[in-house]
């Protein structure tokens, strides 16, 4: 297949990227700068420059593909430390799934959208594949399932918070980061919320499996078989970092995370049986808090 990937020099889409090219697939990857071009080229496929607001670009490189695995997000409310901006991200994510959709309308090319599993309301104390999003801060995966309605082949990998392997830039390093900083390694007190994690190269698979099955409307868990308390993972970084652990809630909470603070008190249990059988996937490579002790410090 021919397959356009948005994200495509990211740290999960140069994952997928690899991952499609060894598995025979050609790829066009969507590249927001030269650097980003060069990375996508030396991986062995072809980069078109544009961003996800370039929405011609994104539309004839769509209708020009045979499937699309679309793993962009803007994360500049990361950068600037302000979560108000979250929304325009998610609004400019919106505008981009449903101008890729449109593209596929009246064919059986599959469009596989990413999401997040934070948030999703527990069945039977666990997040699972019939969990759905309701008054999500990102349209991803709503998006996506209004597409399928209209007979678009698309479907949705909800990403747990933490997507690790070495070179990780997202969650568990600005965790590691604020520890450093504040000199105590935080966890939201009075809660016993749970986070879960993926390696990337299992996720990798994971996507390239959902766009040659290609089920509409389907949606699958990517987070390997654990799950461990916020309160363990800071003891471990309390622990490398020589600092003290501590339980923060209310303001402190919210000056020790900063942007954070909103995802960190979201509860994360998750089962991913039903993305297994249908896909064949088992996460093979190495958990989250092994990698953490191992290659984050």
């Amino acid at each position: 297949m021919k397959v356009f990937v948005t994200g495509a020099s990211g740290f999960i889409g140069s994952a997928i990227v690899k991952e499609l090219i060894d598995a025979g697939h050609q790829v066009v990857g969507l590249a927001r700068s030269e650097k980003s071009a060069e990375k996508i080229g030396n991986a062995g496929a072809q980069a078109v420059e544009g961003s996800l607001k370039d929405l011609e670009i994104i539309k004839q490189n769509a209708l020009n593909a045979d499937g699309i695995i679309h793993v962009a997000f803007s994360h500049d409310f990361m950068n600037s430390n302000d979560i108000s901006q979250f929304p325009k991200a998610a609004e400019l994510d919106r505008v981009a799934i449903e101008t890729m959709g449109e593209a596929l309308m009246g064919t059986e090319k599959p469009l596989v959208v990413t999401a997040g599993l934070l948030g999703l309301p527990l069945i039977n104390g666990k997040i699972t594949e019939e969990s759905i999003a309701e008054n999500s801060l990102r349209f991803s995966e709503a998006t996506a399932l209004k597409l399928a309605e209209k007979g678009v082949y698309a479907s949705v990998i909800r990403l747990a918070p933490s997507v690790h392997d070495i070179g990780d830039y997202g969650f568990v390093p600005f965790i590691i980061s604020q520890a450093r900083k504040n000199g105590v390694s935080a966890y939201p007190g009075n809660r016993r919320n749970r986070w879960t994690g993926i390696h990337r190269l299992d996720a990798a698979r994971l996507f390239r499996l959902a766009l040659e099955k290609a089920e509409p409307g389907a949606l699958y868990n990517g987070v390997e078989d654990e799950s461990l308390e916020l309160k363990k993972l800071a003891e471990i970084i309390g622990e490398k970092l020589h600092i003290p652990v501590e339980a923060v809630s209310g303001e402190d909470l919210n000056e020790h995370f900063e942007w954070l603070a909103h995802f960190i008190t979201m509860d994360c249990p998750v089962t991913n049986h039903k993305t297994k059988e249908q896909l064949g996937w088992e996460p093979v490579n190495i958990g989250l808090l092994k990698d953490i002790e191992q290659n984050y410090f």
